[in-house]
């Protein structure tokens, strides 16, 4: 049973979907959070694996964050993971106050950005019992210094430039979160989910606030996932995802309770919505929240 519901978040109003299995009632269900990649909304990946969860008798709640979707929030398409990570923990106060489910049992997912978000935000936020994540990219700011969207000084330079511009009244400016023309395979392989028929939100936009860029560049789970513990954390990633150093990486960082599965094949984008990955990344998932919720 899905209820549209909203909460607030830094005075901002988001719009979710919280979700219940069949037959809950008196035996109040766990919860699980269902967050994202980068630039999406809740129709996309957290949709994917809600459905899938809800099947197995979870309580899940998905949402869009602040200046996503449906949601407030201005400029738009602003990717800022402190925002975003205020988001999920407003979600949880939120869930807190809900007589249909069982508080004392809330994980959280994340996906792609997502599993960066929920594991930065679980540090802080310890009614997040276990956290699990999906072709995680925790680190935004090893992406962006890498070479991801070009030289990251000119990029922090044109950032500032924008900020300057739309604080002299002027329109806030964008960049193509899909870039055009020819990108790394890891991009071309994003192209082929968010461009085509694969991406079931065809209101997402394709953009990003260019001064989300130096939000970005500040941020990476990495420096403080050692906190985690002892919430336990589940890291899921393909063995040929583009972004697999990235989980090896959280993995490597974070304490125990901990686990890193490896799904042979896949790669980043096949865990958004490619039921011979979502599948068997669900049912760990499931064996790691009924082990720790």
């Amino acid at each position: 049973m899905r209820k549209d519901i909203s909460f607030l978040s830094d005075g901002r109003k988001l719009a979710g979907h919280l979700d219940l299995p069949d037959g809950a009632g008196a035996a109040k269900p766990p919860v699980l959070v269902v967050v994202g990649a980068s630039s999406g909304t809740k129709q996309q990946t957290p949709t994917t694996y809600s459905e899938r969860l809800v099947r197995l008798g979870y309580a899940t709640l998905i949402f869009d964050h602040s200046t996503y979707g449906e949601s407030e929030g201005t400029p738009r398409c602003d990717e800022n993971p402190f925002f975003k990570s205020e988001d999920i923990k407003s979600a949880v106060t939120f869930l807190a106050g809900r007589p249909e489910i069982d508080a004392n049992r809330i994980g959280a997912i994340g996906v792609c950005g997502g599993g960066g978000f929920v594991s930065y935000t679980a540090v802080v936020d310890r009614r997040i019992k276990a956290v699990a994540t999906i072709s995680s990219i925790p680190d935004l700011r090893a992406t962006l210094t890498e070479g991801f969207a070009g030289n990251w000084h000119d990029l922090m330079r044109a950032a500032l430039s924008a900020r300057e511009e739309f604080a002299r009244g002027g329109d806030p400016l964008y960049v193509p979160f899909m870039p055009p023309g020819p990108q790394s395979e890891w991009v071309e392989n994003g192209k082929r989910y968010y461009l085509t028929s694969r991406n079931p939100d065809p209101r997402w936009q394709n953009q990003t606030l260019l001064w989300s860029f130096d939000k970005m560049l500040q941020f990476s789970a990495l420096d403080i996932i050692h906190l985690l513990a002892p919430t336990p954390l589940l890291v899921i990633a393909g063995s040929k995802a583009e972004t697999l150093a990235q989980s090896e990486a959280a993995y490597a960082k974070a304490k125990q309770p901990k686990e890193l599965f490896l799904i042979d094949g896949g790669t980043h984008f096949d865990f958004y919505d490619r039921p011979e990955y979502v599948g068997p990344a669900v049912d760990r998932i499931d064996r790691f929240m009924q082990e720790h919720l």
